[in-house]
């Protein structure tokens, strides 16, 4: 993973509640043994109708909205199961953060420990920010993640806070999977096994010589 320290870019507003991870990426696309183009499945269904043409009223289908990179979404998103194919086909589909007031729990550990930042923020701010992700040049998003701070659109001065967990904040900012950070106290694990194996000896290769 690489460090996320800053993104800028681009905003569009997906007005749906409980988008969940079927419609991010249906199951169809869940076939390959690697994550390679998953990015053609991003929303499928919301894309294209059941002729495969292109559904000319959805947001990421117009022109305008070819290279965002920060999706403004509804309620719940990211809900449904708990495949990880959904935040990989974000990340190749060029997406680098999703804000919204609440995502799936699955989903979110997901993002985070993918390296796709997730923005939790109150209701009337994210009706705020869709409305300004409406106006094709009024919809630059800057989000701050040593900060934790994000700024957009017509007050880009004005910088709304928002939270996270100090182990996701770290990992962003240092580029860290959760096997990352766990090897970040391997000092300490082989510390706590040393204790461990001389404080119950025998409990060590307790199985060796069983039948």
């Amino acid at each position: 993973m690489k460090p996320v320290r800053r993104i800028e870019g681009r905003s569009a507003a997906l007005r749906i509640e409980n988008l969940d991870t079927d419609q991010i990426m249906p199951k169809q696309f869940l076939r390959g043994i690697d994550k390679n183009g998953l990015s053609e499945g991003l929303f499928y269904d919301l894309r294209f109708d059941a002729r495969g043409i292109e559904r000319p009223e959805f947001v990421l289908n117009r022109a305008e909205y070819a290279d965002v990179s920060v999706l403004i979404a509804g309620n719940n998103f990211g809900c449904g199961s708990s495949r990880e194919h959904a935040v990989w086909g974000l990340q190749q589909a060029g997406i680098r953060a999703v804000v919204a007031p609440s995502f799936g729990e699955i989903f979110y550990s997901n993002a985070m420990g993918n390296g796709l930042l997730l923005v939790t923020l109150p209701e009337a701010e994210v009706r705020r920010l869709m409305d300004e992700a409406d106006q094709p040049g009024r919809n630059g998003v800057v989000i701050d993640v040593e900060a934790l701070t994000l700024s957009a659109g017509a007050e880009p001065d004005r910088a709304m806070g928002f939270e996270m967990l100090p182990r996701h904040r770290r990992m962003l900012l240092e580029g860290l999977d959760a096997i990352g950070l766990s090897m970040t106290y391997r000092e300490q694990i082989a510390a706590f096994a040393a204790r461990h194996w001389e404080e119950q000896p025998w409990l060590k290769d307790v199985a060796v010589g069983a039948d």
